[in-house]
């Protein structure tokens, strides 16, 4: 008998993606400022853990760039028109990973590139974490049927603290005092708790 996807996370076997946190989103975008902070705060542990990170831009010639407060200044930006990030140039990233498990997935919108994104990923045999407290949608009716859907799809729905955690796994680590730094104040409310008055189909 097979054993269960468990999910589990390692530094060396994962990948950060970053998907289209431009300009032109943060007006439309519900709480775009705590996603971009929570993907920001994935992006510093990425680093401090050597995790590889893909960032990408759709249509950025009229969408604009990233936006700064990322943090994402330096590292190389994939354009794109389709909703996947999975570009031939980014599969290009991926095949020089031969150990990859897995995709840590932060960025906007959930129903659109998150989701498509998310079913390349989990076609190509990958576990998939979704990172819930940043991602969003314009509707918030799409983000929250958008991550019921990604979770039937085979998804693991997780926060930022939760997959930094696992990712360095034991306090003993010398990394973890900078760790502490990043998580010491709770990830800002991205509007998740809104989104469940009552059973949450997400996490039910």
């Amino acid at each position: 008998m097979a054993l269960a996807r468990l999910g589990k996370v390692f530094p060396k076997t994962s990948i950060l993606f970053l998907c289209d946190m431009q300009e032109k989103f943060r007006p439309n975008i519900a709480h775009f400022p705590q996603i971009v902070a929570v993907a920001a705060r994935m992006l510093q542990v990425a680093r401090l853990l050597e995790i590889p990170v893909v960032v990408t831009e759709q249509y950025p010639q009229g969408l604009g760039p990233t936006v700064p407060e990322l943090g994402a200044e330096g590292l190389k930006k994939f354009p794109k028109t389709c909703f996947s990030m999975l570009v031939p140039e980014v599969e290009q990233e991926l095949g020089a990973l031969p150990h990859l498990r897995s995709v840590l997935l932060c960025g906007i919108e959930t129903q659109a590139c998150i989701m498509s994104t998310a079913l390349d990923a989990l076609e190509r045999g990958l576990d998939v974490h979704v990172v819930a407290d940043a991602c969003s949608s314009r509707s918030q009716v799409d983000r929250l049927a958008a991550l019921s859907r990604l979770r039937q799809s085979g998804a693991f729905i997780t926060t930022s603290e939760g997959l930094i955690l696992q990712l360095v796994r034991d306090a003993a680590d010398p990394r973890f005092r900078q760790i502490q730094k990043f998580i010491k104040d709770p990830a800002p409310d991205s509007g998740l708790l809104s989104l469940f008055p009552g059973q949450s189909p997400v996490f039910s």
